[in-house]
C-alpha cells in the first residue's frame, strides 16, 4: 500500500516537473526579443516576410477583378472627369463612362503582374539600414520602401500596358485632347494630364497598399505565415 502511495506521488512530482520546464520553455520562447536574434535573422526574416507578401499582392491584382471588385483599390476617374461623368450620363454617355472605368482597372490588372520580379529584385538588395526603418517605421514603412525602391521604374514598365489598354476607349482619347491642354495652363495635375498616367499612378499605389496590408497580416499572425524564420522573427516583434 505504502509502495503505490509512493510511486503515485513520483509519478506527480515527475509530471509536476515536466510541465514546469515546458511552461519554462514556452515563456522563454515568448520572451525572445529582436536584440536575441542575430542581424542575419532579423533580417533574413523580414526579407521572406515582405517578399511573400509582394508576391501575394501581386496575385490578388493581377487577376480578373484585381482591382475592380476591390473597392479599397478600384481606380475612379480622374478628378475632372469624374466631376463631368454625371453630365456624361444624363446626356446618354453612361456606357461609355462604364467603359473607361472597366479599361481602366483591367489595365492596371494586367500591368500590375510586370512588377514581380522587380519587387522581389528590391526585397533581396534590402540593406539592414532599410530592415531596421522598416522594422521601426510605424504602418507604413513597407510600403514607403517599396515606392522609394521601384516607384520609378515600375511606373515605366506598367504605363505601356495601360496605354495599349485604355487607348481602345473612345472617351479616353477625347478626356486626353482636353486634359493636355488644361495641364498646359496649370488647371489640371500632371498625373492627371493622360488617362494612361492617371491608371498607372494609381496601379502602383493600390500595389503598395495591398503589400502594406499582407505585411501586417504576417505581423499579426507570423505562424499563420507558414515560415519558421518568419514565426521567429515577427514573433519577436510583436
Amino acid at each position: 500500500m505504502q509502495r503505490r502511495h509512493f510511486n503515485h506521488h513520483l509519478a506527480a512530482s515527475v509530471a509536476s516537473l515536466a510541465t514546469l520546464l515546458v511552461t519554462g520553455a514556452l515563456q522563454q520562447a515568448h520572451a525572445l526579443s529582436l536584440s536575441d536574434l542575430s542581424e542575419k535573422e532579423v533580417g533574413n526574416g523580414l526579407k521572406a516576410a515582405l517578399e511573400k507578401g509582394a508576391l501575394a499582392a501581386v496575385a490578388l491584382l493581377g487577376q480578373s477583378g484585381g482591382f475592380l471588385d476591390n473597392p479599397k483599390v478600384r481606380i475612379a476617374l480622374p478628378g475632372h472627369l469624374e466631376d463631368a461623368a454625371k453630365l456624361l450620363r444624363m446626356t446618354g454617355q453612361g456606357k461609355q463612362v462604364d467603359e473607361l472605368v472597366v479599361g481602366m482597372n483591367r489595365a492596371a490588372e494586367a500591368a500590375v503582374p510586370m512588377g514581380r520580379d522587380l519587387l522581389v529584385k528590391a526585397v533581396k538588395s534590402m540593406t539592414v539600414q532599410d530592415a531596421k526603418q522598416i522594422l521601426s517605421g510605424g504602418d507604413d514603412a513597407v510600403t514607403r520602401f517599396f515606392a522609394d525602391k521601384t516607384r520609378a521604374p515600375l511606373n515605366q514598365s506598367f504605363l505601356p500596358v495601360v496605354t495599349q489598354a485604355v487607348s481602345k476607349v473612345g472617351l479616353a482619347k477625347s478626356y486626353n485632347r482636353v486634359a493636355s491642354k488644361a495641364a498646359g495652363l496649370g488647371l489640371v495635375k500632371p498625373e492627371e494630364a493622360s488617362v494612361e498616367q492617371h491608371v498607372t499612378g494609381k496601379a502602383l499605389d493600390g500595389l503598395y497598399t495591398l503589400i502594406g496590408d499582407e505585411e501586417r497580416k504576417i505581423r499579426q499572425d507570423p505562424v499563420g505565415a507558414g515560415s519558421k524564420l518568419i514565426e521567429k522573427v515577427f514573433g519577436a516583434v510583436k
